[in-house]
């Protein structure tokens, strides 16, 4: 039986600096991570020759051609040997009692499968943008799919899962250019109990080099969803899952308002309202006109 108890995953790709930064943060944990492994997406700018100059054998470094985040995390977790995989990108910091307080939930649940945590979610200079807080989604420890499914966001740095679920379900959807967090979120809670500390043990960047600001984010998070709730048909209300449904493509039919994607903005939005079972969730559609309608002012006045 393997004594490495927890495996940090690190995927990374041209980001030298930011990198270090991340291993740092997993390294000052106050309980101790085993193997820090970092997989190196095939990058350009030096990263092996830097990571191997600062931590020597403190880290399992291993590079890979070019294939995407969502192949390195999961070379990661093929070679790790640890019963616990802590996932951590490399824009993103842990804070210090990280991963005592969530393993200790795990040890103390056995049936729980992956544990989240709140996120202090920042920009690029490292200023505060919100908190991500994990309870507004799910509302107690254990199965989580029919909340999950209204609301799959997931930042990968605040999950601990064990390597029972990787074995299980597979990991992150290496398919996927985009959304592959939440689809890996919706397949966890489908056969997992999840639990959730109720602390931002996390600080995740956003609105630097990511993919989430692309067009096509909104396409594959309707894909992702749309499969999920199909899959979730028999284990989940129908009328749960049609709510979820029609907020889906309501908040993705606002995104593509915001890229001026109007045709397909509307054609989320009219299958939304044909969805929406009541009016509670037919006024999140009606909220789309007055936001299309200031994004069209917008973009009509001169500048």
């Amino acid at each position: 039986m393997s004594s490495v108890e927890v495996s940090a995953i690190i995927p990374t790709y041209n980001r030298r600096d930011l990198v270090v930064r991340a291993i740092d943060t997993a390294l000052a944990q106050t309980r101790r991570i085993d193997e820090i492994v970092v997989v190196d997406d095939g990058s350009s700018d030096g990263t092996g020759d830097a990571l191997r100059a600062r931590y020597g054998e403190r880290i399992r470094y291993a590079w890979q051609a070019n294939a995407g985040v969502s192949a390195a995390r999961n070379h990661g977790m093929r070679i790790a040997r640890g019963r616990y995989f802590a996932l951590l990108d490399s824009d993103d910091e842990w804070l210090p009692e990280k991963t005592e307080r969530q393993l200790a939930l795990l040890e103390a649940r056995p049936d729980l499968g992956m544990v989240l945590c709140d996120v202090q979610r920042v920009d690029a200079s490292g200023a505060p943008i919100d908190v991500l807080r994990r309870r507004d989604t799910i509302h107690e420890d254990g199965p989580a799919l029919r909340w999950v499914i209204h609301n799959p966001a997931l930042a990968p740095a605040s999950a601990i899962l064990r390597r029972e679920v990787f074995d299980d379900i597979g990991g992150f959807d290496e398919s996927l250019r985009t959304a592959e967090d939440i689809d890996f979120h919706l397949r966890v809670a489908r056969r997992w109990p999840i639990g959730v500390v109720e602390a931002p043990l996390v600080r995740a960047m956003r609105g630097h080099d990511g993919l989430s600001a692309e067009s096509s984010t909104y396409d594959d998070y309707v894909r992702v969803v749309e499969r999920a709730i199909g899959d979730a048909r028999g284990l989940v209300d129908d009328g749960e899952l049609d709510r979820a449904l029609a907020s889906t493509y309501a908040r993705n039919a606002r995104g593509m308002l915001i890229r001026g994607r109007w045709s397909d903005a509307l054609h989320l939005a009219g299958r939304a309202w044909r969805l929406a079972p009541d009016t509670g969730a037919r006024r999140e559609v009606l909220q789309l006109a007055p936001f299309a309608a200031r994004r069209m002012l917008r973009q009509l006045l001169p500048r």
